[in-house]
């Protein structure tokens, strides 16, 4: 777990946001990069941000902007762009608190992504192909080759930087300053060359995933026996560069490599964050946002979370069908590992606008993917961006700070989540899907399509069904395919049934089995000892349980383990093994609906989708009504006790009649309701 920051009694992460001094301030951001815009202009681009309502100003801190020569960096003293500390003492001034993020990764739609060309282009610091040339990224308007998060020479520059970096901002901090979250790095995803086999081949990651192996297995004969060689040693041992695996028995190097790259970002992250304590950031809370589609990356929510204080995700979605499916699983999934940390789950970027070369995002798309978002269980966001510059399309504040007319959508949002106290509100889920760290790993190394990588399908609505191998190493059948279809039919069924149900990781296992009315663990037939044995426990005391499609019978590295024999359940209920079979599990669905009291909402028609949300006395205080298809659609949703809703954004009443209401929801849109108290 993240150290003493987090307990700080200066600043605090708390469920409703951030406690500065006593005070509670929500997570509504927006994006600001100052040294893109006229000083001159930054006064009213920071006034403009606060007058939409929001709490925070965000904004990187590029390496590139600053760095005059090795080692050397102006904050201001020779060009006034660069005065981080004058920014961000205005925006004080306003009113603002403050979310800073100095890399070393940016992204930022920037040239290399914030890093010095000089450090892009020296061999040492680049990561290497599994062929040993360097690794480079086709990213607009210029490619160039990406650095190595286990480089030695890398990180020891990343190390100069952010001490340089930290001793400007350490003033700054609150509750005196205005900063009162620092991000570590960003979107830690690899720079996007993500696949397991795209990198890194660095000497210096070969000698850390040497030194992995040894503090995993301990050892070399458990080595030896798990990668099926009997001369192997810790000092020898090569990482896989493809995919060769014929049998399941063959592939534990190949999980270890996957794993490995978790690990990697995890320490290298470790490490920023050390410099940036020392550099006298300790009593700030850290961040790190992870990227659209980020289940397909190597970056681990647990592991992250064990070294800086708040995960985060970034939203850029469009308004469909496909894409509602995304963000309700992103969500949840956030939202649950959030609420089990008592901290908000929050929008480190949540697209307004979008950069020239990606697919244009308009502001329905953008309205669209923060209202689902929220009805999925979001409760901070940071505008990005809220003030265009370079390389941006769409802001809400154009770049000499005058408001645009979109950016009356976003006060009237920001007005309403306030007014609800919506950061206070929680969402029942009475039903988790919990999809083991294991399963994503065997995912990755079982993509079919090189270097373009899995996300990239997740981005399109799609996910193993679409980009993973068939072949079924020996196990008689593509178990990865059919896990994600089990899946995908196990949401129908439940959204069918209209009951609330999220997804939660592996690690949310042990909350989901307290917390949940029943809890389904996705499984192709291998899965994590400890895992597997939490369930045998859970089973044999009563507690309501479901594997789906395989039983396990192979650990997390796919080596046998002896036959699952599930124990008799103590009670009626849903089945302890549930197979990929759509009448299996409409049935099973029926089945704990009946037995379980899962407390599905009623709404009509089947294409919408309906999430509520409560207070701390369990008063339903918010509805959503998600509209996803293409057609407006004449709703009916029941509201229980409550004699009329409202529609948090305009205003719109509509009263209750035998306890529902009747509204319109237009296409690919979703409206807020606020549920009058009896």
């Amino acid at each position: 777990m993240p150290q003493e920051t987090a307990a700080s009694p200066g600043v605090r992460l708390v469920r409703e946001g951030v406690e500065v001094a006593g005070e509670v301030v929500p997570l509504l951001a927006g994006s600001v990069h100052y040294w893109r815009l006229d000083p001159a202009d930054w006064r009213r681009a920071l006034a403009s941000v606060r007058e939409l309502g929001l709490r925070l100003v965000d904004t990187y801190v590029p390496w590139v902007a600053h760095e005059t020569a090795p080692g050397e960096h102006d904050f201001g003293a020779s060009d006034p762009r660069l005065d981080v500390a004058r920014f961000l003492g205005i925006a004080h001034e306003l009113g603002l608190r403050a979310i800073v993020r100095p890399g070393p990764h940016i992204n930022g739609e920037l040239t290399g992504f914030g890093v010095p060309e000089r450090i892009l282009w020296d061999e040492r610091c680049q990561a290497r192909s599994a062929g040993g040339r360097p690794v480079i990224l086709p990213a607009p308007p210029l490619t160039f080759p990406v650095p190595s998060y286990a480089s030695e020479a890398f990180l020891t520059e990343v190390d100069t930087w952010l001490a340089s970096a930290g001793a400007r901002l350490a003033p700054l901090c609150a509750p005196a300053g205005p900063i009162v979250l620092v991000q570590v790095d960003n979107e830690g995803s690899m720079y996007f060359r993500d696949g397991v086999y795209d990198q890194d081949y660095h000497p210096d990651a070969i000698a850390r995933f040497r030194r992995f192996l040894q503090e995993k297995y301990g050892l070399v004969e458990r080595l030896r026996e798990a990668h099926g060689d009997p001369a192997l040693t810790f000092a020898a041992a090569e990482p896989p560069r493809r995919l060769a695996a014929t049998h399941a028995d063959e592939l534990a190097p190949h999980l270890d490599w996957a794993e490995f790259q978790e690990e990697l970002l995890a320490l290298s992250f470790a490490r920023m964050r050390r410099v940036l304590e020392r550099a006298g950031l300790a009593a700030i809370p850290t961040s790190h946002n992870f990227p659209v589609s980020e289940t397909a990356t190597p970056l681990d929510p647990a592991r992250v979370g064990q070294v800086v204080d708040l995960v985060g995700l970034d939203y850029y979605h469009g308004a469909s069908t496909p894409q509602r499916r995304e963000i309700a699983r992103r969500t949840t999934e956030l939202a649950l590992r959030s609420d089990a940390r008592e901290q908000p789950a929050f929008a480190c970027e949540l697209g307004a606008g979008y950069p020239p070369f990606f697919p244009p995002l308009d502001e329905r798309d953008n309205a669209f993917a923060v209202m689902a978002a929220l009805a999925y269980g979001l409760r901070g966001f940071n505008l990005y961006m809220a003030v265009e510059r370079d390389r941006w399309i769409g802001a809400p504040i154009d770049v000499h700070g005058r408001r645009r007319p979109s950016s009356d959508d976003w006060a009237r949002l920001v007005a309403a989540l306030e007014r609800t106290e919506f950061a206070r509100l929680r969402r029942r889920l009475p039903v988790r899907v919990v999809v083991p760290r294991s399963l994503r790993r065997l995912v990755r190394v079982c993509h079919a399509f090189g270097p373009v990588s899995a996300a990239f399908f997740q981005i399109i609505g799609g996910g193993a069904v679409e980009s993973c191998f068939e072949d079924d190493f020996g196990l008689g059948g593509p178990v990865v395919i059919e896990a994600e279809r089990f899946l995908r039919r196990l949401e129908r069924a439940l959204e069918r049934a209209r009951v609330p149900f999220g997804l939660a990781g592996g690690d949310l296992l042990e909350d989901s089995l307290t917390s949940a009315s029943w809890t389904i663990l996705l499984s192709t037939g291998a899965l994590e000892d400890e895992l597997r044995d939490r369930i045998e426990i859970a089973l044999a005391g009563g507690v309501p349980v479901t594997l789906g499609p395989f039983a396990p019978s192979r650990d997390a590295g796919l080596r046998p383990r002896s036959e699952w024999r599930p124990p008799v359940p103590a009670r009626a209920g849903p089945p302890a093994l549930l197979p990929l079979d759509d009448a299996a599990i409409d049935d099973a669905v029926a089945v704990a609906v009946e037995h379980l009291g899962l407390g599905a909402h009623v709404a009509s028609p089947a294409a919408l989708h309906v999430t509520v949300h409560h207070d701390d006395a369990g008063r339903d205080r918010v509805l959503f009504v998600v509209n996803p298809s293409a057609a407006d659609l004449a709703a009916t949703v029941r509201v229980g006790h409550a004699p009329r809703a409202t529609d948090a954004l305009d205003g719109s009443a509509f009263p209750a009649i035998g306890g529902a209401i009747h509204l319109v929801v237009p296409a690919r849109s979703v409206r807020m309701l606020e549920l009058s108290p009896c």
